[in-house]
């Protein structure tokens, strides 16, 4: 085989390649290379304690970062630790289709994990984030992971295997660094504008609890000026509120459904899209099992509108005022429903308990009114930040496709 200058090349050489896009102070720096992890990586095994004194460590899934890990039962003595040090490599052997990969922060120095989270030393010939943005990569992490080992539910890529794998880089270290900072810059973007995504949340939440009475009180502790003078907030059940369209779900297995665009909902939002509709007006749903009534990782309570369908895993309700639909949605998911769930496997919000919910409500439409467009317009800035969000995620996803060479094309 003869390179573009018609010499042969070695049957040792590395194989070369070039991504698509280069800054131009290195445009003519040469193609780069692939070499084995192995190169650069090597896996410190600095005894530690046991499980039940280690301060212990772990890496949170899909690129994420290091955390120290909250235990409150400790671990076996018998299960042995390995003392980690800041700027090493860390990733979960278990977790690796899941992109649990890090660098160990300074304030971790000295925390400590076991052999299923292996951590090596980083060679001065490779900039560590660098190398953090190239296993993150789909076409990384998917296609080595093939070959990792153990039972169905218990899949391990072992070091040995981890430092065979490939990885490309640039002839200059500069190139590296060049690369490495343009991420990095983009991460705390990201990062600043997720904190202020969070901030948006935060206050909703705060503001939830003095737009509505607390528990024993009939009006809450802020209120519009032109209603501070007006009656007391009503409490009422989501049966007096609302009337109840559970008749008229209707379940369809994934195999019958005939693809469309009219979005079919289950108990936390859209599962699917399908060709047929049952509903098609303003309702609010509301999460009827599944273990997010406890964990609340999404709402469970939510509006939909237009032509829908819903299984049966959500309640379905219709509201004669959107005001009232509004506040019911922000009540509901800022509240408890522990006392109304049954079932401890699989938590159940069934009919009979949902009816009896009690929701306070302004008695002023007015005030309900004014209730709901708060909330309303605060959800929109909520949107609209998670947007900006999610563009600089795409964006630095795109350029990420364009810096790096591909060593093997991968189904995303």
């Amino acid at each position: 085989m003869s390179n573009k200058n018609g010499a042969m090349k070695k049957k040792d050489e590395h194989p070369t390649m070039s991504p698509r896009l280069r800054f131009p102070a290195f445009r003519d720096s040469g193609e780069w290379m692939e070499v084995s992890l192995a190169k650069f990586l090597k896996e410190s095994r600095i005894e530690g304690s046991s499980g039940d004194v280690a301060r212990k460590i772990t890496v949170k899934l899909w690129g994420n970062g290091v955390y120290a890990k909250d235990e409150s039962i400790k671990g076996s003595e018998n299960t042995k630790y390995y003392k980690r040090r800041a700027g090493q490599f860390i990733y979960s052997k278990l977790d690796f289709l899941n992109q649990a990969f890090g660098i160990i922060p300074p304030e971790l120095d000295g925390y400590e994990s076991t052999v299923d989270l292996p951590c090596f030393d980083v060679s001065k010939d490779i900039n560590t984030y660098f190398l953090l943005e190239w296993v993150k990569r789909n076409d990384f992490y998917k296609r080595n992971g093939e070959v990792a080992d153990g039972g169905r539910k218990a899949k391990r890529i072992q070091s040995e295997a981890f430092l065979s794998f490939p990885i490309a880089l640039p002839p200059h270290i500069a190139e590296q660094n060049k690369i490495a900072n343009c991420l990095l810059s983009l991460d705390e973007l990201i990062a600043a504008e997720g904190q202020k995504l969070e901030a948006l949340k935060l206050h909703k939440d705060g503001l939830m609890q003095e737009l509505f009475p607390r528990s024993g009180e009939t009006v809450p502790r802020l209120r519009f000026p032109e209603f501070r003078e007006a009656k007391e907030w009503d409490v009422k059940t989501l049966s007096e509120l609302a009337e109840n369209l559970d008749n008229r779900r209707i379940p369809v297995t994934e195999s019958d459904r005939v693809k469309g665009n009219i979005p079919y909902y289950g108990a936390s939002g859209i599962v699917d899209y399908i060709q047929s509709f049952i509903f098609d007006e303003d309702l609010l749903c509301i999460s009827e099992d599944g273990a997010n009534l406890l964990a609340r990782t999404t709402p469970i309570a939510f509006s939909i509108s237009g032509k829908s369908w819903v299984n049966n895993h959500a309640h379905v309700l219709k509201f004669s005022c959107r005001s009232v639909q509004k506040i019911v949605e922000d009540y509901l998911n800022s509240i408890s429903l522990e006392d109304y769930l049954t079932g401890m496997a699989q938590p159940k919000l069934n009919r009979a308990m949902l009816d009896t919910i009690p929701v306070p409500v302004p008695k002023d439409e007015d005030e309900q009114l004014a209730v709901a467009d708060c909330l309303t317009s605060l959800d929109g800035l909520i949107a609209d930040q998670n947007l900006r969000v999610n563009a600089l995620k795409a964006h630095k996803k795109g350029l990420m496709q364009q810096l790096f060479p591909v060593l093997n094309e991968v189904q995303a």
